[in-house]
């Protein structure tokens, strides 16, 4: 074969270096080029992490054994021989950047693992990267350069999980300044400062919320085809609100940094909550920043005695599930029921609300009820199967409201349907057994008790407790309420009208310790009704204006976008597919009963709702079985679209 010029340019000698020329043929493989290249540097070094990159394909070259005929290369290629692994700028939830290595010739979904397995953070796919939102550079914030820690020379492993020393990574062991750093990984920040908060950019509509997805890197390809570049700086955050298997003792870094994202999602208004939630959630932060204060967290005791607990206690969980008597067991067959009198109102749009009482009956996993207990042995008014259906509270104690919001699914999207309980026992009672039927569990469950006591507690943190204990504390100097609540807030109340508010809230969770401080507040916000959504704007098919799409852990809403109401909601287990017809970017998904749906997306591009949706349906396959082994390809088939291909 005829030889040619091929110029390559070595990123390492510098920009004002002018290419290497490579005498080739098209039948060598990219080895042999790189192996030529080496030798006419003349640079003794390690070059293994080094590759070919195609400037005006945007591809790397990493199949060596290709030739150059097999990759399309011609003498008008212009390649570029740089390291795989470059510095990339991460900030976290936590406000923290990070400076770290990380891969750019791997599938974003590759690269988030391997950032998170550096840091110690379990379960990967639920993370993603997004495109930091621009922030207006003043003049004067030139000399507040952000601290950046630097975690640069720290190896990259291969291995799915880090080696743990005293609880942390060993690469984080290795010094005090790095240990520092773990720390601050691992502990929550302080509340940030009122300007801090007002600075920051907050959502005025659902249209700026679906701004945000519009940035989501795509997880099929690679850092450098998405026009990141060295040391730019990306974000890292949970991107799927499903999160799987959390344990306090092994997810330090993971739930500090759920904690962050959830928090900066209240304080920045992303997701809506009642003034009661508000001062609840201020408490708690007030709480948590109080006690990460006073006990450092302590990191876990020894790998070796957490193996040991854990079998234990798995043997011990073992044990009692085979020690159960005769009686308990019959006692199981005869299913418990709930029956009360209860009010009922189902939602149309632009209608008052108005709630009728019948007599209500709880059996297995479905609601029935009759206009009156005597009627109750006839045929009911209507039964309600709860299978599957979403149960929402929407409650406020002062004002002894207690509702149950019930979404339930019909073919053609879902019903809604809300009850109202008389008083917070009865609300405790049906919440619980609604929750359960939901998964398909009957009341003879055994977390039926433990799911009514947790519900009540709740509703205790949410009492104020009037009397000389908040006042004790109502001029705290430590607490700055402005700190802990969002701007909307900062503008309706002055700081000595919300102290008393907030410490009022705190006497309810005082006791909590630091982790269970932290779990309760993400508890609450996951209850919250909007939890979970991700918002785009969309153009469906055959309409002529623009509509809200919500992607949610289990289901798809559709939102008219003058109004803000729900349309349709469409649920994941009735799909039966959805594919993009990549030319025209429309989305169409077929659901269960004749039901066809399409359309184009508006804020983000296809390919991310596309993701979302395969993203949700993967979450979903993970079991505990095969928690360690994460299967990567099922990722990509659901997620990738033909482009991953």
């Amino acid at each position: 074969m005829a030889a040619w010029d091929l110029l390559v340019t070595v990123e390492d000698l510098g920009s004002d270096v002018p290419p290497v020329t490579l005498s080739v043929a098209s039948d060598l493989h990219v080895g042999g080029v790189i192996l030529k290249l080496v030798e006419k540097t003349q640079i003794k070094r390690d070059w293994s992490d080094h590759a070919l990159w195609w400037e005006q394909k945007q591809r790397w070259l990493l199949r060596t054994a290709w030739t150059l005929e097999k990759y399309g290369i011609h003498a008008d290629a212009r390649l570029v021989f740089m390291p795989q692994h470059k510095p990339l700028r991460l900030g976290l939830p936590n406000g923290i950047t990070l400076r770290l290595r990380a891969c750019f010739s791997s599938s974003v979904f590759q690269t988030v693992m391997g950032v998170c397995r550096m840091l110690n953070i379990r379960h990967p796919e639920e993370h993603s990267f997004l495109r930091p939102v621009e922030e207006k550079k003043k003049k004067k914030d030139k000399d507040s350069a952000e601290e950046i820690y630097d975690l640069t020379g720290v190896p990259l492993s291969s291995a799915s999980r880090p080696c743990l020393y005293n609880g942390m990574p060993a690469h984080f062991a290795d010094s005090p300044q790095m240990e520092a750093i773990y720390k601050m990984l691992s502990v929550t920040q302080p509340p940030p400062a009122p300007e801090v908060i007002t600075k920051q950019f907050r959502p005025a509509s659902v249209v700026d919320k679906a701004h945000i997805n519009g940035r989501w890197l795509d997880s099929s390809r690679c850092l450098m085809q998405q026009g990141i570049q060295e040391n730019d700086r990306v974000w890292l955050r949970f991107k799927y609100f499903a999160f799987y298997d959390i344990d306090p003792k092994y997810d330090v870094v993971r739930l500090t940094q759920l904690y962050e994202q959830a928090r900066w999602a209240i304080l920045l208004e992303d997701i809506d909550c009642t003034e009661e939630e508000m001062m609840l959630f201020g408490a708690l932060q007030y709480h948590i920043s109080k006690v990460s204060e006073s006990e450092p967290q302590a990191l876990s005791s020894s790998a070796a005695m957490d193996d040991l607990e854990s079998a234990l206690q798995s043997l011990e969980v073992k044990m009692e599930g085979e020690s159960s008597s005769a009686s308990e067991m019959l006692e199981n067959m005869t299913a418990p029921e709930l029956n009360d009198y209860l009010k009922i109102f189902r939602p149309k749009r632009l209608t008052l609300k108005g709630y009728k009482q019948y007599w209500f009956k709880f059996q297995d996993t479905s609601i029935s009820y009759f206009k009156s207990k005597e009627e109750s042995i006839g045929e009911p008014i209507q039964q309600i199967n709860l299978k599957g259906c979403e149960v929402a509270p929407d409650v406020n104690v002062t004002a002894q409201k207690f509702l149950i919001r019930l979404l339930i699914p019909a073919p053609e999207g879902m019903n809604e349907v809300y009850l109202r309980c008389e008083n917070e026992q009865q609300y405790a009672q049906w919440m619980a057994g609604c929750r359960l039927a939901s998964k398909g569990k009957s009341l003879a469950d055994s977390s039926f008790q433990s799911e009514i006591q947790s519900i009540r507690s709740f509703l205790a943190m949410q009492k104020t407790s009037s009397g000389s204990q908040g006042n004790a504390n109502a001029n705290d100097e430590s607490i700055n309420p402005h700190s802990l609540v969002s701007p909307r807030y900062h503008k309706k109340y002055k700081a000595k009208q919300l102290t008393p508010r907030i410490l009022d809230a705190y006497q309810n969770v005082a006791q909590l310790s630091l982790t269970d401080a932290v779990m309760r507040f993400l508890q609450i916000w996951q209850a919250l009704p909007d939890f979970g959504l991700s918002y785009v704007v969309v153009r469906f098919k055959g309409s002529r204006k623009d509509e809200v799409l919500g992607i949610a852990p289990n289901r798809l809403i559709r939102i008219d976008l003058a109004v803000g109401d729900v349309v349709k909601t469409w649920r994941y287990n009735n799909m039966k597919q959805w594919n993009v017809n990549w030319d025209i970017r429309q989305v169409a998904i077929e659901f269960e009963g004749n039901i066809n749906i399409a359309f184009a997306c508006v804020t983000a591009d296809c390919k991310i709702v596309h993701e979302f949706i395969g993203g949700y349906i993967f979450m979903s396959t993970r079991s505990r079985s095969k928690s360690d082994t994460l299967n990567e390809e099922l990722f990509y088939k659901l997620t990738g679209g033909h482009e991953a291909l």
